[in-house]
């Protein structure tokens, strides 16, 4: 692959060790005396930890980041040996499933050994999170603990995990490439009539093929004249003439998302959809140009929203005009009315603007991009203002 070299899998210590130095910091200035992590992502940023075991939701499994020191993994015992693998040094386990104390009480005692500064634990209870545990288990964790408070620790969290360090750039910056070229390739690989799942198929071997982990998200609409939604697919349908082809990908290296979309013109399509395609590769380029150290994610939105309003855009069913990314397929901030969070280097955001053009018809672009010292870096490669065409 051209210009951009395959990451190692894994992060030194070092890596870890920043990582939890910057939630400590934040961690004080939110007056928590420990963060209490429950899901995959957030296990994975603080420990290393890697399973696809995360597809059973049988057995919980928990992370304490003290104020000092390093975390202790609480983990059942069948993830107990590979937890030991990580930089993690104090891995505690129990012999689950056990329904009538799983890992309850062993949590429970890991926290109250916790210095108490502040009387309150963090946990995964607020925006864009959810907490893996049973809800009847997280009650009677609380009941167990008088004086210690668990409360939202989702702000704390987030603003840890927004800004990137170079080696997750890094890996993102390599997954979008992969996901690039395989875009690119794919019209010599598909043609009219050939059916949606076929095409799905195609470009998910083509994207692992190329040294991606995995694809996990991997819309693939057609529609013709545009289409009406871009999450859900694909469907008992050809590739027809007329038809504009949306793909959207969410692939992952070493953990990290690429998300970003392509649009594909299936023999001649209408006059229509060219002007809305034009108009939205058009509000890419100004949300790229807006994505800047010191402006906001609302500011982003804004200089995109400006350019396919004038073309005369409906609106637009996604709801917001990109996100943050990186160990999740969207994470925050959102470029949206409302989100003031300030961009800083090293945040990862997708620049997402997407019109609908006529009732039911809609084109969206996507691109994704790093906030660098002055200005961004384009991590993807920049779709073609005309659509590829199928023949």
């Amino acid at each position: 692959m051209t210009g951009v070299s395959r990451p190692p899998h894994g992060f030194p210590d070092s890596e870890f060790e920043a990582r939890i130095a910057r939630a400590q910091r934040i961690m004080r200035a939110s007056e928590f005396d420990a963060l209490l992590l429950t899901g995959p992502a957030n296990i994975r940023y603080a420990t290393g930890f890697e399973t696809q075991f995360w597809e059973s939701p049988t057995r919980p499994w928990f992370a304490v980041v003290p104020a000092e020191g390093k975390p202790v993994a609480v983990v059942p015992e069948i993830g107990a040996p590979e937890m030991a693998r990580t930089w993690i040094d104090d891995v505690r386990s129990w012999p689950a499933p056990r329904p009538e104390d799983d890992g309850a009480s062993l949590l429970a005692a890991t926290l109250a050994q916790l210095p108490r500064r502040f009387g309150r634990v963090g946990a995964e209870l607020g925006r864009e999170m959810a907490l893996r545990m049973p809800v009847a288990q997280f009650l009677e964790l609380r009941d167990a603990l008088p004086g210690l408070d668990i409360v939202d620790g989702a702000p704390c969290l987030w603003e840890t995990r927004r800004v990137k360090t170079p080696a997750e750039v890094e890996r993102i910056r390599f997954v979008c490439r992969i996901a690039s070229e395989a875009y690119e390739g794919l019209s010599d690989l598909i043609s009219v009539g050939e059916h949606l799942r076929e095409v799905r198929r195609k470009l998910s071997m083509d994207i692992l093929r190329r040294g991606a982990d995995a694809t996990p998200f991997l819309p693939v609409i057609a529609a013709r004249g545009g289409v009406e939604q871009i999450v859900c697919g694909p469907r008992d349908k050809t590739l027809d003439p007329g038809d504009v082809l949306f793909i959207d990908t969410g692939s992952t290296y070493d953990g990290y998302f690429c998300d970003f979309d392509r649009n594909w013109a299936v023999g001649e399509i209408g006059d229509a959809a060219r002007r809305a395609n034009a108009a939205v590769w058009d509000a890419t380029e100004a949300g790229i140009a807006a994505a800047r150290p010191g402006a906001t994610a609302r500011e982003v939105w804004l200089a995109q929203a400006k350019v396919v309003e004038d073309a005369g855009s409906l609106g637009n069913n996604v709801g917001r005009m990109g996100h943050g990314l990186g160990l999740q397929l969207t994470e925050p901030p959102s470029n949206m009315p409302g989100d003031d969070t300030v961009l800083e280097p090293g945040v990862v955001l997708t620049i997402e603007p997407g019109m609908e053009f006529a009732p039911g018809k809609m084109i969206v672009h996507e691109e994704n991009v790093a906030i660098t010292g002055d200005g961004c870096e384009l991590l993807t490669e920049r779709a073609p203002r005309e659509m590829w065409r199928i023949r």
